[in-house]
């Protein structure tokens, strides 16, 4: 990625490509902004034609949507970087893949259409949360309560100050099954502002369905998208109908 030269215009965008990433292991602990971090470098790296803005001091174009908090772990997040000459989207997607720690995997890219948006197709998340030592009848149990339950108020400290908000209305299904040594909390929830996060769920569980978790619970984001008319969370760099969309897989060529 090439620094943009003092004084001279930055080029526009001609390309606009889209990333789903992991976040696994040890990384589960890194915080969004040193995530970032790690992004920019390996595009340096790469040596990818980023566009800039423009202004004073010049920046590459990269959009993050719906970055998962720290210590949570994720199979899909998702940046779109904007470039100043259009290149193979598995080129593009291989070459930063490499310049990656272990733990962070480029696993799909797709070239975006012009005029579209990915926050507006990043409604909803699926989520699973590992719950070792917690019996699963007693995880059943308040997974009822929970679901019974109209409103469901926690407080947080956000950036904004302390807030009050509901839990209990973003939560589109939510149930438990029995996983390896441990009880298993699937769940599927809305995005919203402030946005509800699995240990914000947890809480809420703990409030109205008496929930103790001895050993600190585990959450992985399985899915992020939109929301379908069935409840579930659909694939926003799926291609569109009238087959423009250009996506490709790891592993797998241009389509």
């Amino acid at each position: 990625m090439s620094r943009q030269p003092p004084g001279a215009p930055p080029p526009p965008p001609v390309q606009r490509i889209r990333l789903r990433y992991t976040k696994r292991g040890r990384l589960r602990f890194t915080s969004h902004r040193d995530i970032a971090r790690v992004f920019e470098r390996a595009l340096r790296r790469a040596e990818v034609p980023m566009a800039y803005s423009a202004g004073f001091s010049p920046h590459p174009k990269v959009s993050w949507v719906g970055a998962a908090a720290t210590g949570v772990a994720s199979e899909a997040e998702y940046v779109e970087i904007a470039l100043a000459e259009v290149r193979n989207v598995e080129e593009i997607r291989a070459a930063l893949d490499a310049s990656l720690p272990d733990g962070i995997d480029l696993v799909q890219a797709v070239e975006a259409l012009p005029g579209t948006s990915l926050p507006d197709l990043v409604q909803a998340s699926r989520w699973e949360v590992a719950l070792r030592d917690v019996p699963l009848d007693t995880l059943a149990a308040a997974v009822t309560a929970f679901l019974a339950t109209d409103a469901i108020e926690v407080e947080r400290m956000t950036k904004n100050g302390r807030r009050v908000f509901d839990t209990r209305e973003p939560v589109v299904s939510m149930r438990a099954t029995q996983g390896d040594g441990c009880a298993i909390l699937h769940m599927v929830v809305q995005h919203v502002t402030p946005a509800v996060r699995p240990d914000d769920v947890l809480t809420g569980l703990r409030s109205v369905g008496g929930l103790a978790t001895p050993v600190p619970p585990a959450a992985t984001r399985i899915m992020q998208g939109p929301l379908t008319a069935d409840g579930e969370v659909g694939d926003p760099l799926a291609p569109v109908t009238n087959g423009a969309t250009r996506q490709v897989d790891e592993g797998v060529g241009s389509l």
